[in-house]
């Protein structure tokens, strides 16, 4: 018990695990497509790390050290682009930073987080912006797409995780549980679809997989569990595309 405690505090609060998530997810579509490079991994993991840890940290003490870390996150990040891309990408990477402040930054009077129901598609559109568009050379529409619905699927759970402590409208709130899950279904199973017609056949079967996995966990998803089964559980399944596809090349 005190294991699992630390490996929380650890890895899971430290928003460390996130990041690792979403670095992952990007990475199967990079592989996809045949454009991984360590610079750009690198690079997305050290944009999500600084951005959650940003949102996390933003009403606490240690803000101001929080700043300075994503300062110097953001002159690495400046100086990756620089020598392993070009402007272009510095600009997609500028948009996609901007639009994570607006998602939830105190100086805003309005903030994305603050107007109801918004919240689960804005995540689904800036993961979705980095896997089609930042490690592109040409924005993918089936890339985002499939990675708008799984992603905006994946946070409903979390809604209904927040619920009761939520202060705006979310759909669990709206339109109950049950209902909230029938839309992340929905949004599972288009997402699934679109990469049956548009990926590679490996891709397409790891991700089928890991939509079948992602079926159960939102099934299992109530107000009362704990946090790690969500924090933990459904966060993983951002990865599992990743996992089952290197399974399915080297196995």
């Amino acid at each position: 018990m005190n294991f699992l405690k630390i490996l929380k505090k650890t890895v899971i609060d430290s928003q460390l695990y996130v990041s690792l998530m979403g670095t992952f997810f990007a990475v199967f579509f990079m592989e996809e497509q045949n454009t991984f490079r360590f610079p750009t991994v690198f690079l997305i993991f050290i944009t999500y790390f600084s951005g959650y840890l940003y949102t996390k940290y933003q009403y606490t003490q240690y803000f101001f050290k929080i700043l300075i870390l994503n300062a110097i996150a953001g002159i690495i990040c400046a100086f990756l682009i620089y020598h392993n891309h070009n402007e272009i990408r510095l600009l997609k990477w500028f948009i996609i930073v901007i639009l994570g402040l607006l998602y939830n930054s105190f100086f805003l009077d309005v903030y994305i987080r603050k107007i109801p129901l918004l919240k689960v598609f804005y995540v689904g559109l800036v993961w979705a912006l980095v896997n089609c568009w930042l490690t592109l050379p040409e924005f993918n529409l089936p890339i985002f797409l499939i990675s708008f619905f799984f992603i905006t699927a994946l946070v409903l759970p979390f809604d209904i995780r927040d619920m009761k402590n939520d202060t705006v409208e979310t759909f669990p709130k709206l339109i109950g549980i049950q209902n909230t899950k029938y839309i992340a279904y929905l949004l599972v199973f288009v997402s699934i679809i679109l990469s049956i017609l548009y990926l590679d056949l490996n891709y397409s079967i790891a991700f089928f997989i890991s939509g079948i996995i992602t079926y159960i966990l939102i099934y299992f998803s109530e107000n009362e569990r704990d946090d790690v089964y969500f924090s933990f559980g459904v966060e993983t399944c951002s990865v599992l595309p990743f996992l089952f596809s290197v399974i399915m090349k080297y196995f």
